[in-house]
């Protein structure tokens, strides 16, 4: 099966571990989600598996498909199908929305071919139109100035482009009014299929009410503590996450 598969996986950052032992595995064609109090880990596990240089892996493995991710540079990563939504959007003063995505798409090609510019547009625009996208946005530079919907929209619109084999959704939802949000979970589920695994990270149980999982996740303290169906999210709306906290303390009792 094709997985991105993470086990006994341990990070830490200027020598404190943040992940402690986490092992998970997403399938191609489902969405997964992990759910978590702030402090658990879940933005440093979406970095991690991204590549990014200021955490250190001190155990465990990150395969997809097979090949092991840890030894791929984040450009490496990216081409081989790793995309990461970032929770807080960077601004790219200067580089308009269309020439940036135009070499992304451009850089997953083989080397020698070109792509057509008329095939590009053309899928653009139809990216777009799905998300609600004006086509005078094309023009605007990247994120500059943008409000928190077009930002988390960009960020789809990314990942309809690039369509890579697997999706880590930090925290999408988050700064998005119920229309946004709308348009954002409309946006990923168009995008669902067998092709693509999603892990969609989160705090809150509302956008799992738009984008519904095949598997959720609790994450406390560096670990996953309880997995389950979509109702497991209803569970932790109603109970909140001191329960998890505790399952947390007593797992750590017995490593």
């Amino acid at each position: 099966m094709k997985t991105l598969t993470i086990e006994n996986l341990r990070v830490t950052i200027a020598d404190q571990e943040i992940v402690r032992g986490l092992s998970l595995a997403v399938p191609r064609g489902e969405v997964h989600a992990i759910m978590g109090p702030n402090g658990s880990g879940k933005s440093t596990l979406a970095k991690v598996l991204a590549g990014h240089p200021d955490y250190q892996v001190t155990a465990g493995s990150v395969t997809m498909d097979g090949e092991n991710l840890l030894e791929l540079e984040p450009d490496e990563r990216a081409r081989k199908g790793i995309f990461l939504a970032f929770q807080y959007p960077s601004e790219v003063p200067g580089v308009t929305i269309a020439n940036f995505l135009r070499a992304a798409v451009q850089s997953r090609l083989p080397e020698g071919e070109e792509l057509e510019a008329t095939d590009y547009y053309a899928k653009l625009y139809e990216k777009m139109e799905l998300l609600g996208m004006d086509r005078a946005f094309t023009s605007r530079a990247v994120n500059e100035g943008f409000s928190g919907g077009e930002k988390k929209r960009t960020e789809i619109l990314q990942l309809a482009m690039l369509e890579p084999k697997y999706a880590i959704l930090d925290e999408t939802d988050s700064g998005l009014d119920i229309d946004a949000l709308k348009t954002v979970a409309h946006g990923v589920n168009s995008l669902r299929g067998p092709d693509i695994g999603i892990l969609l990270i989160t705090h809150y149980q509302r956008i799992l009410n738009y984008i519904v999982p095949d598997d959720v996740h609790v994450m406390v303290q560096g670990r996953i503590v309880r997995s389950g169906g979509k109702e497991l999210a209803l569970e932790l709306e109603e109970r909140g996450y001191d329960w998890a906290r505790e399952a947390a303390g007593e797992m750590a009792l017995t490593r």
